[in-house]
């Protein structure tokens, strides 16, 4: 299933004025389906009891795999927007573009023994990744990986740093043009 959803994220994936457009892997159903069942796969296995994606990709795609997995989904926000109840709160080292991202966990939503999975689009620092990691830690949740759809972390420390990580595809298989 993995290179069924690579082919398919491969032939919708573009460049547009050098970013990187994942956005119509979420138009055709069934892509996104295949992209689902391909992030989740490599998991199934594993125990995982929630879901969490980071807003706004992390959130459609982590809905999805929760949903795939049949588990429950937990938000993680950026600095803006509303957000009630009791949060943690992480920034993150510099991302790819030298930003650092404010991030938003509710702490109720990480239950004691829960085994948590990670699910977004890219990963290419972990900056946001590591930060999600000890947020749910420290409510007492364990940490299943990351699933990804291009996976482009290079160096082994940032590996270890955010847990297991499978990707659909590597970046260095994307076609040229960023």
């Amino acid at each position: 299933m993995p290179a069924h959803a690579r082919g398919l994220v491969l032939e919708r994936f573009r460049w547009i004025d050098g970013h990187a457009d994942v956005w119509a892997v979420f138009r055709d159903p069934v892509t996104l389906a295949a992209v689902v069942r391909g992030l989740v796969e490599p998991f199934k296995d594993e125990g995982i009891t929630a879901v969490c994606g980071v807003e706004s990709r992390g959130f459609l795609l982590g809905g999805a795999a929760a949903v795939a997995l049949g588990v429950g989904f937990i938000p993680v926000r950026k600095a803006e927007g509303l957000f009630p109840g009791d949060k943690l709160v992480r920034e993150s080292s510099p991302d790819y573009r030298k930003l650092r991202h404010t991030l938003r966990l509710q702490r109720d939503s990480v239950a004691s023994g829960d085994r948590v999975l990670l699910v977004d689009d890219w990963i290419e620092t972990g900056s946001q990744a590591a930060a999600v990691k000890e947020m749910v830690i420290e409510c007492g949740g364990g940490w299943a990986g990351c699933a990804v759809v291009v996976d482009q972390l290079d160096a082994e420390a940032l590996r270890a740093r955010v847990g297991p990580v499978r990707g659909l595809l590597s970046a260095k298989e994307l076609p040229e043009g960023g």
